[in-house]
C-alpha cells in the first residue's frame, strides 16, 4: 500500500509539473538564430571608451557605430559619415553624416525610442574620450585634433555636418576613426550612467544591449532599425548574439565541437593537435562539421632587448651587444617553429617588423633568415666563440609562450648561446617590461589600425615605455625623422621608400627577434554563414546568418 501511495504522489506531482507547462506562455525567444560563442577572458566594459582589450572590442563592434569603418581589404569606408572632404593641407576634415542613423531605443529618449544622431553627438563623445576625469585609454587617438582657447576643435557645424581642426597634418587621422574608441554616444545615457555606462550601453550599431550577468553571460538582440543593408536586405540577419565566459579553453572547445557555441577563435595548445594537423590544415573528422578561415593578422611577436641594461649583455660595448643580438636572431629556425609549435599557424618573421596582414607588405626586404655559421661567425667576432665565457641571457615570458621560449633556448644552445628562461605570472611580466626592468623578454604587437606607422612607432624614441610602446627604449635620430616624416606623407611610392628606410634600420640595429607574423583563424559550424576574419582580428556579425535555430537565448 504504501509502494501505490507513493505512486500516485509521483504520478500527482508529474500531472501537476505538466499542466503548469502547458499553461506557461511559450520563450519569447525560441525559434531564434541566436549566435554564440564563448569569451574565456571576460569582458570588462561595453562603453567604447574603454574598447582596448579584443574580448570588449568584439562586443563593442556590434553595439556601436562611428564615422567610418574599414572593409575586408582594410579600406576605409563610409559609415554615419556618408561622405567627407579632407584639406589641401591636410588640417581640416569634414564629414558629411547620414540623415537615417539612430540610437537604440532607451527609456530616457522621448517615448523611449531612439533618437537620430547629429553632429554634436559626436562632438559629445569625441571630448569624452579626451575628458581626463574618464581616463580613457583610447585618449590617444584624437592626440593630433587641435586646441583653442582649452577647447578641442571638434564642432558641429549643424546636424549634418561635423568639423575637426589638427593641429598639424596627420595622415593615419582617418584611419584611427574606424576604431571603436571613436564610436558615437548619445549624451543623455551617458551622463545619466556614468561610469555604469559600461554595462548599460546604447549605440547605434546592429544589436542593442539586452542583460549582462557578470562572469556568466552578455545578451544582445537583433536592432530592427538597423541602417545599413546587404543586398538589398536590411542587416543584421541574426536575431540575437549570446556571449558566455567559460574560464577554461578545453571546455569551451568541447561546448563547441557538441554545437552550444558557433565559433571559436584562435588556436591554444590544450586542443590545437585536436583540431588540426601539422601542417595546419582541419583534421579529416572534422571536414564535413567545421569550417575554418585563416587570414594573416596584424600581430607580430617578438623578443626584445632592453637597450638601457646594465646587466647581462649590456656590461658590454655596444658593438659586440650588437653582433649577439644579430647572432640570436640568426641562430634559430623561425620556420621549424611555426610548424612544429604553431602547426603552421602563422608565418616565420623573415621580412622585418611589419607583418604580412599589412596592406603594402613587402616580401623583399631580407630580415634574419636561420644561418648558424653566420650567428656562430658574429660571436667570434663579439669576442665570445662558441659562446665561451657569454654573460648570462635570462628571457622573461608567461607560461603560454613558454614552448616558444624554450624552442629557442634549445636552439641557440646548439651555438653556444645559453638562455635562461624565467616564466612569471602575466602581471609581473607586463610590469616588468613595462618599467624597462627585464633584461630580454617576449612580446607582441598587435596593430589598433591599418598603418604601417603603427608599428614603427614600436621604436620611436619619444614612446619610451612606461608612457609607450618602446619597450626596448631604442634611439636612433635617422629613424626618428623618418618616422616623423611618415606621418606628413601622402604619395605611395614616397610611403614605401620612408618605411623600407626604417625597416632597414630596425634590422641593422637588432633592438628586436621578430619571431612570427600570426594568423587571424576563425573554426565555426556549416549552419553559419557570412563570417569573415580580417587582418585586424575583428568579429562582425551584421552580415552573418545561420540556417539553424536556437531553442533559446
Amino acid at each position: 500500500m504504501r509502494v501505490i501511495k507513493h505512486l500516485h504522489i509521483v504520478l500527482a506531482g508529474i500531472i501537476s509539473w505538466l499542466m503548469v507547462q502547458s499553461c506557461r506562455a511559450p520563450d519569447k525567444h525560441s525559434n531564434k538564430t541566436v549566435f554564440k560563442y564563448n569569451e574565456a577572458a571576460g569582458i570588462t566594459s561595453l562603453d567604447p571608451a574603454f574598447s582596448n582589450r579584443t574580448e570588449n572590442i568584439w562586443a563593442v563592434n556590434q553595439i556601436f557605430n562611428g564615422l567610418v569603418q574599414l572593409n575586408d581589404s582594410l579600406v576605409v569606408k563610409p559609415c554615419i559619415a556618408k561622405s567627407w572632404e579632407i584639406s589641401d593641407d591636410g588640417l581640416t576634415y569634414t564629414f558629411h553624416l547620414r540623415d537615417d542613423v539612430y540610437f537604440h531605443d532607451h527609456p530616457l529618449f522621448v517615448n523611449k525610442i531612439g533618437r537620430q544622431v547629429i553632429a554634436s553627438d559626436f562632438v559629445f563623445s569625441f571630448n569624452r574620450i579626451l575628458n581626463p576625469d574618464v581616463a580613457s585609454p583610447g585618449v590617444w587617438v584624437l592626440n593630433a585634433v587641435a586646441k583653442k582657447d582649452n577647447k578641442y576643435l571638434i564642432n558641429a557645424v549643424n546636424d549634418s555636418t561635423l568639423l575637426i581642426i589638427l593641429e598639424k597634418p596627420y595622415r593615419p587621422f582617418l584611419n584611427l576613426l574606424s576604431m571603436p574608441y571613436c564610436s558615437v554616444i548619445p549624451h543623455e545615457v551617458a551622463n545619466h550612467y556614468q561610469k555604469d555606462f559600461r554595462s548599460n550601453p546604447v549605440g547605434t550599431g546592429p544589436f542593442f544591449f539586452k542583460y549582462w550577468a557578470e562572469g556568466e553571460k552578455v545578451v544582445l538582440l537583433k536592432n530592427p532599425h538597423y541602417f545599413e543593408f546587404f543586398q538589398g536586405k536590411r542587416m543584421p540577419f541574426l536575431d540575437a548574439v549570446n556571449i558566455s565566459f567559460l574560464k577554461d579553453r578545453q571546455t569551451a572547445f568541447l561546448e563547441f565541437i557538441k554545437g552550444n557555441f558557433d565559433f571559436i577563435s584562435g588556436i591554444d595548445a590544450s586542443y590545437k593537435d585536436e583540431l588540426l594537423s601539422r601542417t595546419g590544415k582541419l583534421n579529416k573528422k572534422y571536414e564535413a562539421s567545421i569550417h575554418m578561415s585563416k587570414i594573416p593578422f596584424l600581430k607580430t611577436d617578438y623578443l626584445g632587448f632592453n637597450l638601457d641594461a646594465q646587466e647581462g649583455i649590456g656590461k658590454l660595448n655596444k658593438e659586440s651587444q650588437l653582433k649577439i643580438r644579430k647572432a640570436i636572431n640568426y641562430g634559430f629556425d623561425r620556420k621549424k617553429m611555426v610548424l612544429y609549435l604553431r602547426n603552421n599557424i602563422g608565418a616565420a618573421a623573415v621580412n622585418g617588423f611589419i607583418p604580412k596582414g599589412m596592406p603594402g607588405f613587402d616580401e623583399n626586404i631580407t630580415g634574419f633568415n636561420y644561418n648558424p655559421q653566420l650567428a656562430k661567425k658574429l660571436l667570434v667576432e663579439a669576442g665570445f666563440p662558441d659562446g665561451k665565457n657569454l654573460p648570462e641571457i635570462k628571457l622573461i615570458t608567461t607560461s603560454v609562450y613558454v614552448d616558444v621560449c624554450e624552442y629557442l633556448q634549445s636552439e641557440l644552445a646548439q651555438i653556444g648561446i645559453k638562455l635562461t628562461v624565467e616564466v612569471l605570472l602575466p602581471a609581473v611580466n607586463s610590469e616588468l617590461i613595462a618599467n624597462n626592468k627585464a633584461q630580454f623578454f617576449r612580446k607582441s604587437w598587435v596593430a589598433d589600425y591599418a598603418d604601417k606607422e603603427n608599428y614603427m612607432s614600436v621604436f620611436y624614441s619619444k614612446n619610451f615605455s612606461p608612457n609607450g610602446p618602446n619597450y626596448t627604449h631604442f634611439n636612433n635620430t635617422e629613424f626618428d625623422g623618418l618616422y616623423e616624416q611618415c606621418l606628413l606623407l601622402n604619395d605611395a611610392d614616397d610611403l614605401h621608400q620612408c618605411f623600407n628606410r626604417m625597416e632597414e634600420i630596425i634590422l641593422e640595429e637588432a633592438p628586436v627577434v621578430p619571431l612570427y607574423y600570426d594568423d587571424a583563424v576563425f573554426f565555426y559550424h556549416n549552419h553559419i554563414q557570412g563570417v569573415k576574419g580580417n587582418p585586424l582580428n575583428l568579429l562582425n556579425l551584421k552580415s552573418v546568418k545561420k540556417t539553424n535555430r536556437n531553442e533559446s537565448i
